[in-house]
């Protein structure tokens, strides 16, 4: 007999505390449901970068920009558990060590794919490519919408929140950040 699982336990709860009914036919499967979800949700934490990487670092004589844009990605905030959701824009200058193009949006999945703040995100993005690659310069820029944000609190619709990180040449060099947003920038 398998153990009752504790999310959709205290779903019952939480359902109960809002002034639901549990028992009633739409919400019957709603707990164990919930619990699917976050799970799907924050599966990040179980993820191992090295093992999402998976030895595609190459030896490359590339010392130009590489940049990944518009990368989907949906996370959930910390403080409200409400989903965060945008795009992430991703560059890095190597220094003889490229990485496999795919695996730039499998990083921002995992750490998407926690309880988080975009200012963390957008960081342990950059942190992970600079330790990773040893680069030049790693650059990360996030836009999103906040539903914790739209729905509650300031309600405060179609303000995207924008952040960033810039390591090496991004940070010390404005032509090389310049560079990167211009390319960044929506071209309709």
């Amino acid at each position: 007999m398998s153990q009752p699982d504790p999310i959709a336990e205290h779903m019952l709860d939480i359902l109960r505390a809002l002034g639901e009914e549990p028992s009633r036919p739409g919400l019957l499967k709603t707990p164990q449901r919930v619990a699917v979800s976050l799970r799907e949700l924050t599966r990040g934490y179980g993820a191992d970068v090295d093992a999402v990487i998976n030895g595609a670092l190459f030896e490359e004589a590339c010392n130009e920009m590489v940049l990944v844009k518009d990368i989907t990605f949906y996370s959930l905030c910390e403080h409200h558990l409400l989903p965060f959701f945008g795009k992430a824009h991703v560059a890095y200058i190597p220094d003889r060590r490229i990485i496999g193009l795919s695996k730039i949006p499998k990083i921002v999945e995992v750490f998407a794919r926690r309880l988080q703040v975009q200012e963390r995100l957008t960081t342990q993005i950059a942190e992970t490519l600079d330790a990773k690659l040893a680069p030049r310069g790693v650059a990360v820029v996030m836009e999103a919408r906040h539903l914790c944000m739209e729905m509650r609190g300031a309600r405060s619709l179609h303000s995207p929140t924008v952040t960033s990180a810039m390591f090496g040449c991004f940070q010390k060099d404005a032509r090389t950040r310049k560079e990167f947003l211009e390319l960044i920038k929506n071209n309709g």
